[in-house]
C-alpha cells in the first residue's frame, strides 16, 4: 500500500480513483502547522529558530497519516507545486518524523500542474525529494512576516490608537493607496484647449481634423492653455482655405496577450466579471479541483497560483485545432506562439493558468458549475484560445492637411484606424482600467492636392485630471510591476486592508480611510526604508536567490533583523508629542486643505484663538483645539467629514445632537468605565453606557437615543403577564424579567432584540438553563430535515459546534466548518446519531415507563401549567454541553 498526501479532500477522492486500490490518498487540509501566534515563535537570538505547533485540525490530520504510513511501503506527497506546497509537505514529514512513523517508509514528492488522470499517472513516474530550497525560502518569507508583525504591531498600538497591524507587505500596499490618493488631492488642474475643424471632401463626405501646428511649429496638447489663444485661432481657421498635402496609410498588427497569469487572471476578472481577487482565488481553486461531468470528477484549470505564461506542447496544439474548428484556418498562425514572462522577479516556472481539456468548450461544461464557476471557466477558456489565434490586422490612415490665412500657414491632422481583420478580436479583447477615448474611424477617401470645405469649428476648454485611484486590478498590477509581494499573496492583502478598515472601496475604486493615512503617515515618519517600494523588492529578490540555493536563508534573516530591531527600540522612546509633530507634518495638507477664502485652515471655529491640530486619543485620532481644556472643540480627523469620527479619551464631549423630545443635547464622552452617552447636563443626567463591541465612533443620534431609552420592554412574559425588559447592566446587556437577570449572547443585539428571542432566554434562565456568562448561542438555521420536519440549526457548544433538531444534538466532527456546513451534511449527522442514540433510548424508555404511574400520582401542580412548561423544554445535559 501507498499513501499518498495531498493538500484538499475533493483533490484526495479525484486521485484516489485515478490510482486505484493500491494507494490510499489522504488529505492535509492545507497547512497542518503553523507559528503560535505568541512572543518568542521566532527566536532572533537562537539564530532564528522557529518554534511549530500542530493546529487543532492539523493534529487530527497528522493522527490520521501516521495511521495510514504505519502499514505502509511509501509515502507520497503530492501537495500544490509551488513554495506552499512544498512547504506542507516538508511540515507533514516533519510531523511524522516527530511520531517516529517513518522509519521504514520511504519518501517520495511529486508535483502535478493539473488534476487530470494523465497528468497524475505522469506525475507518479517522476518522483523527487522534497526541494529544501524552497522550503526555505518559505522559512524566510514566514519567519519575516512574523517578525515585523509581532515586533511592528505593538509599537503601532501604543503610539496609534485605533491602529490595529502593519504587515511587510501590507504596508507597502497601502502606501500605494495613500500616496495616489496624496497625488490626487495635490494636483493642481492645468487649462487648455482644443481645436477641431469640421471639413467635407468633393465626394460630400465628412471627417475631423485636429489643429497640430502653427507656422511651422507643432502644437502639443498642453500647448493651447488660453481662451484667448484658442479665440485668435478659431479666427484664423474661420478665414483659412484647406488643401490635402499627404495621405499615409500603413498596414499595422496587435498581437495577442498572453495566457494567465494569478495576476493577470485577478485583474482581468475584476476588470470583466466584477470578482474581488480573493473570490477570484476561491472560483479558480474549486475549478482546479475538479467537477463531476460524465460520472468523473475532472480538474477544469490547471493549477491557478503561477507566474509562468508558457503551455505545454499538447495545449497549444489542442488550442490550435479548436481555433480551427470553431473560426476557420485564418484564424490559425502559421506557427504556434511562444511566451516569456515579463514579471518582475518571476518565480516558479509552472504553466499559465488554463484550461486542462481546450476541446472543452464553456457551453459543454456550464451546467456542472454555478454562474460564477462558469463565468471564469469561459473567460479563461477564452483568453487561452485568443493567445494562440491570429494578430489582428489594422489600416491605420493619417491625412496632413493646411490651413493657409492672413499669410499664416496652419496645420491639421486626422488619424483614422479600419480593422481588415480580426483575427482573435473575433473572440477576446483585454480589459483595461483607465480607457481612453480613441475613436477609431474610417476616413473617407482622398489624395494630396484636394481642397476640403470647412464646415464647422470647435474649440473647447479641457483640464487635466489627476491620476485615478486604483482599483483592485490596477493595484495588483502595480504591485506586480514593482516586484512587491507574490501573486499568491495578493488577494489576502487587499482583504486585510479591507477588513482592518484601512481602506474602502467606492465605485470600485480604493480610497484610503483616514486610519489607515494615519498608519501610512507614522510608518513613512519612523520606518521610511521599511514601507520603500524598492526595499521590499529588493527583499523579493533575496527570497527569489534563497529558492534557487544561491544564499542562505539566515543570513537573509540576519540583515534583515539588525537594523529593524534597531528602528523599533529607537521608536518604542518616542514621545507622543512627537509623534503628533510627525504626523500633523504629513497629513497637514489632507486634514487642513486650504481654504477658499484665504484664512488660516487651523484656525478653531469654536474659540477663535486656538489653533486645530491632530490628536490622538484612546479610541483613535481626531482634530482638537490647542485651548484645550478650556476650549472642547473636537471634529472627525477628514475635513470634509469623509474620515473616521472617533470620540478620544480627553478630547471632552462630541456633540450627536439635539433629544427631538427634550431638545437637550446628546453627547458621546469617555468615563472611569469606559464610554458613554448622556443626555442634557445637570447633577443627575442621564447616561448609558456603550455596549461592549459598540466603537464610539459607530454612536450617531440615533443610535445614542435607542440606547438612553433603555432598559426598555420588549415583551410580556407568557405566564405572569408581566414585562420583559431589555438593558445594559454591569456584567453587560441583559433580559430582566421580575427578579430574574438572562445575559444576552454574542450575537444578540441589545437594541433590537425581539420578543420571541426575550422570552426563550428568561424561560431558560428560570428552568435553571443557559450558560455562565451568557446565553445559549441563538445559532444558524440551515433548514428542515425532510424525514422529521423539525428545522436543523448549526451552534456554538461548550465543547465545539453542534447541530441540533432541538431533541438529537450531533457534534460537528472537526474536518468540518460550522460557519460553511450545509443542510445535506446536517442531516446526515443528525439521522447518525439518532442511530447511535437508538438503542440507548430504547432501554432507557422501559424503566421511566414503570414510574410513570407514581409520578403522575404526585403530581399536585395545576394541570393548565403542563404544557408551558413542556413547551419550554428544559435543556438535557447534552444540550447545554453544545453536542
Amino acid at each position: 500500500m501507498k499513501v499518498v498526501v495531498v493538500e484538499s479532500p475533493a483533490k484526495a477522492k479525484t486521485i484516489n480513483k485515478y490510482l486505484g486500490k493500491d494507494y490510499e490518498v489522504l488529505a492535509s487540509f492545507g497547512h497542518i502547522r503553523d507559528l503560535p501566534a505568541k512572543d518568542g515563535s521566532v527566536d532572533p537570538e537562537a539564530d532564528f529558530a522557529m518554534v511549530w505547533e500542530l493546529e487543532d485540525r492539523g493534529s487530527k490530520r497528522v493522527s490520521d497519516i501516521a495511521r495510514a504510513v504505519k502499514g505502509a511501503d511509501k509515502l507520497i506527497l503530492a501537495t500544490d507545486p509551488d513554495r506552499e506546497g512544498e512547504a506542507i509537505s516538508w511540515h507533514v514529514v516533519e510531523a511524522l518524523t516527530q511520531k517516529k512513523v517513518l522509519k521504514d517508509v520511504a519518501v517520495e514528492r511529486v508535483t502535478f500542474n493539473a488534476i487530470t488522470k494523465d497528468a497524475v499517472l505522469e506525475a507518479m513516474r517522476q518522483p523527487r525529494q522534497i526541494d529544501q530550497a524552497l522550503v526555505d525560502a518559505y522559512l524566510a518569507r514566514r519567519a519575516l512576516d512574523y517578525l515585523v508583525g509581532f515586533n511592528l504591531s505593538p509599537v503601532l498600538w501604543r503610539k496609534l490608537p485605533g491602529a490595529r497591524s502593519a504587515g511587510r507587505v501590507q504596508s507597502v500596499a497601502l502606501r500605494l493607496v495613500c500616496d495616489r490618493e496624496r497625488e490626487i488631492e495635490t494636483f493642481v488642474p492645468r487649462e487648455y484647449w482644443s481645436l477641431v475643424v469640421v471639413l467635407k471632401t468633393d465626394a460630400g463626405a465628412t471627417f475631423e481634423a485636429r489643429l497640430v501646428g502653427a507656422d511651422g511649429k507643432k502644437i502639443a496638447r498642453l500647448d493651447i492653455g488660453q481662451g484667448e489663444e484658442a479665440e485668435a485661432f478659431r479666427k484664423l481657421l474661420e478665414t483659412a482655405a484647406f488643401r490635402v498635402t499627404a495621405v499615409e496609410a500603413k498596414p499595422a498588427k496587435r498581437h495577442p496577450q498572453p495566457p494567465f497569469t494569478t495576476s493577470t487572471l485577478q485583474q482581468e476578472a475584476s476588470r470583466k466579471l466584477g470578482f474581488a481577487p480573493a473570490r477570484t482565488m476561491q472560483l479558480a481553486q474549486r475549478l482546479y479541483e475538479g467537477v463531476e461531468i460524465g460520472g468523473e470528477t475532472v480538474g477544469l484549470i490547471t493549477y491557478m497560483r503561477t507566474d509562468g505564461v508558457d503551455m505545454a506542447p499538447e495545449a497549444v496544439a489542442g488550442a490550435r485545432r479548436v481555433i480551427a474548428k470553431e473560426f476557420g484556418d485564418a484564424y490559425v498562425p502559421g506557427v504556434p506562439r511562444k511566451y516569456t514572462t515579463k514579471a518582475k522577479n518571476a518565480q516558479e516556472a509552472h504553466e499559465a493558468v488554463r484550461p486542462t481539456d481546450l476541446g472543452r468548450l464553456p457551453a459543454m461544461v456550464a451546467r456542472q458549475l454555478d454562474p460564477d464557476q462558469a463565468r471564469l471557466y469561459e473567460l479563461i477558456w477564452t483568453r487561452t484560445v485568443a493567445s494562440q489565434m491570429e494578430s489582428a490586422v489594422f489600416e491605420r490612415t493619417t491625412v496632413d492637411i493646411e490651413a493657409r490665412a492672413g499669410g499664416r500657414l496652419l496645420e491639421l491632422r486626422a488619424t483614422g484606424q479600419v480593422v481588415t481583420f480580426d483575427g482573435f478580436l473575433k473572440l477576446y479583447q483585454e480589459g483595461r482600467d483607465d480607457e481612453e477615448d480613441e475613436e477609431s474611424r474610417r476616413l473617407p477617401a482622398m489624395k494630396a492636392g484636394d481642397a476640403l470645405e470647412k464646415r464647422e469649428i470647435r474649440a473647447t476648454q479641457h483640464f487635466t485630471e489627476p491620476p485615478p485611484r486604483y482599483t483592485e486590478a490596477s493595484l495588483v498590477k502595480r504591485m506586480e510591476e514593482l516586484g512587491i509581494g507574490r501573486p499568491s499573496t495578493y488577494a489576502a492583502v487587499l482583504a486585510v486592508l479591507k477588513e482592518r478598515g484601512y481602506v474602502e472601496i467606492d465605485k470600485k475604486r480604493l480610497v484610503p480611510e483616514d486610519k489607515g493615512r494615519i498608519v501610512t503617515a507614522f510608518l513613512e515618519s519612523f520606518f521610511r526604508r521599511y514601507v520603500e517600494y524598492d526595499f521590499t523588492a529588493d527583499l523579493e529578490e533575496q527570497l527569489d536567490r534563497v529558492s534557487n540555493n544561491e544564499i542562505d536563508w539566515k543570513t537573509v534573516l540576519r540583515d534583515f533583523w539588525r537594523d529593524f530591531i534597531a528602528a523599533i527600540d529607537e521608536t518604542k522612546s518616542l514621545r507622543m508629542s512627537e509623534v503628533l509633530d510627525a504626523l500633523n507634518e504629513e497629513l497637514g495638507p489632507h486634514i487642513f486643505p486650504k481654504k477658499a477664502d484665504g484664512s488660516d485652515p487651523r484656525a478653531c471655529p469654536s474659540c477663535g484663538t486656538g489653533q486645530l491640530s491632530l490628536k490622538l486619543g484612546k479610541f483613535g485620532s481626531f482634530i482638537g483645539c490647542s485651548n484645550y481644556p478650556q476650549c472642547r472643540y473636537t471634529r472627525q480627523l477628514a475635513a470634509n467629514g469623509d474620515g473616521e469620527a472617533s470620540a478620544a479619551a480627553d478630547s471632552g464631549p462630541r456633540t450627536l445632537g439635539k433629544d427631538p423630545e427634550t431638545g437637550l443635547d446628546v453627547t458621546l464622552r469617555d468615563g472611569r468605565f469606559g464610554p458613554y452617552v448622556q443626555l442634557g447636563e445637570g447633577d443627575k443626567p442621564k447616561r448609558q453606557t456603550l455596549p461592549k463591541g459598540l466603537a464610539p465612533d459607530l454612536v450617531d443620534l440615533e443610535k445614542a437615543l435607542k440606547l438612553l431609552s433603555l432598559p426598555r420592554e420588549v415583551a410580556t412574559h407568557p405566564e405572569s403577564g408581566k414585562p420583559i425588559l431589555a438593558g445594559i447592566g454591569r456584567f453587560g446587556p441583559y433580559v430582566q424579567h421580575d427578579k430574574t437577570y438572562a445575559n444576552l449572547g454574542k450575537d444578540d443585539d441589545v437594541l433590537d432584540i425581539g420578543a420571541n428571542r426575550a422570552i426563550d432566554l428568561i424561560i431558560t434562565k428560570e428552568q435553571g438553563g443557559g450558560r455562565r456568562g451568557g446565553a445559549a448561542e441563538p445559532g444558524r438555521v440551515l433548514g428542515e430535515d425532510p424525514e422529521s420536519g423539525k428545522q436543523l440549526s448549526v451552534k456554538a457548544g461548550r465543547y465545539g459546534p453542534y447541530v441540533t433538531d432541538g431533541t438529537t444534538n450531533a457534534t460537528l466532527p472537526k474536518s468540518m466548518d460550522k460557519d460553511a456546513l450545509t443542510l445535506e451534511e446536517a442531516i446526515a449527522l443528525i439521522r447518525a446519531k439518532r442511530a447511535s442514540d437508538g438503542g440507548k433510548k430504547a432501554s432507557a424508555k422501559k424503566p421511566a415507563a414503570k414510574k410513570a404511574p407514581a409520578k403522575k400520582a404526585a403530581a399536585k401542580k395545576p394541570a393548565e401549567k403542563a404544557p408551558a412548561k413542556k413547551a419550554a423544554g428544559k435543556p438535557t445535559k447534552k444540550a447545554a454541553a453544545g453536542e
